[in-house]
């Protein structure tokens, strides 16, 4: 666990002003009490590290104080640029949740004007309050990297019983722990094999919900024939179905292959997990992922409540 030191808390009564340190704060449901930023929203405390802070001295040629940049919370430990939205920092009672990093710098911002380079839109970071409590200056945050739990269920009779290897699992595995490896998140994996068996399947994606999974990917059981029931089966286990990506797949990749058409895949919400129904050849899968992965993140936000866009 990495420890970040608190090397000042700063509060203002207006947003886009230098903030003034203090010695402790109380961190409410809507951010710090009596500051400008807090509200019913994702940005409610904003933090800064020291080692930006002493990035922008070196850049502008002069020094800064605390709060200079706008920021409740200046730490010393971790670039705090370098974390991810969801993220998480621990302190007593108290949790914040990364939502966004960096901003859009407000026009006629009074800190832009006094400083002439802030580099709070760029490696300042932005939390919501998920625990409520006190801190003080010197306290120390824990910082908490957010986990992504994946399931891959692989349905096949064959594969199941024996007769054949599993391959378009672990090719989704590996293509998912490629993705958020490059995003720099620790992923957290289970693959399971089952038949063609409408309660097994039911009881893995609800095994995978109550869970936490943060993302469920089937494989199989997306086609015409009789065992086919992939689709059928979760269709009727989604909050909300999302279409269009499956959509815009089945036309990329069936105006080349007519029988890619033949796909049923579904995507959707259940909980806060997301499930993607793939095909079950390797090949599809890296089709099909190939466009999943790249709205991964914003989906992640999306079903976190994270309002960013």
């Amino acid at each position: 666990m990495t420890q970040v030191k608190i090397k000042s808390l700063n509060l203002s009564e207006k947003k886009g002003t230098i903030k003034v340190p203090v010695n402790a704060v109380e961190i409410t449901e809507t951010g710090l009490k009596n500051d400008a930023h807090a509200g019913h929203w994702h940005r409610q405390v904003s933090m800064l590290g020291l080692e930006s802070l002493k990035k922008a001295e070196e850049q502008n040629s002069r020094a800064f104080q605390f709060g200079d940049f706008g920021e409740n919370i200046t730490t010393e430990g971790l670039e705090l640029h370098k974390t991810n939205i969801l993220d998480r920092f621990v302190s007593g009672n108290v949790i914040l949740e990364v939502t966004q990093i960096g901003k859009k710098c407000h026009k006629g911002c009074e800190i832009m004007k006094i400083t002439g380079n802030c580099i709070m839109p760029i490696e300042g970071i932005f939390c919501r309050v998920i625990q409520t409590g006190k801190l003080q200056v010197n306290d120390e945050l824990t910082y908490i990297p957010r986990k992504i739990k994946i399931s891959v269920i692989t349905l096949s009779d064959r594969a199941y019983n024996g007769i054949y290897k599993d391959k378009s699992g672990p090719h989704a595995a590996k293509m998912l722990k490629d993705f958020f490896a490059g995003n720099n998140r620790p992923v957290q994996l289970e693959k399971v094999i089952i038949p063609d068996d409408e309660t097994m399947l039911q009881k893995a994606i609800q095994k995978a919900v109550h869970e936490n999974a943060d993302i469920v990917v089937t494989t199989g059981g997306t086609g015409i024939g009789s065992r086919d029931i992939t689709p059928d089966v979760v269709q009727k286990m989604l909050d909300k179905e999302i279409p269009g990506i499956m959509e815009l797949i089945r036309y990329k990749y069936g105006s080349a292959k007519p029988n890619a058409l033949l796909s049923r895949s579904i995507a959707g919400v259940i909980k806060q997990s997301l499930v993607y129904v793939l095909p079950g050849s390797v090949g599809a899968v890296n089709e099909y992922l190939t466009e999943i992965t790249p709205t991964l993140e914003h989906s992640l936000r999306m079903i976190n409540n994270i309002d960013s866009h």
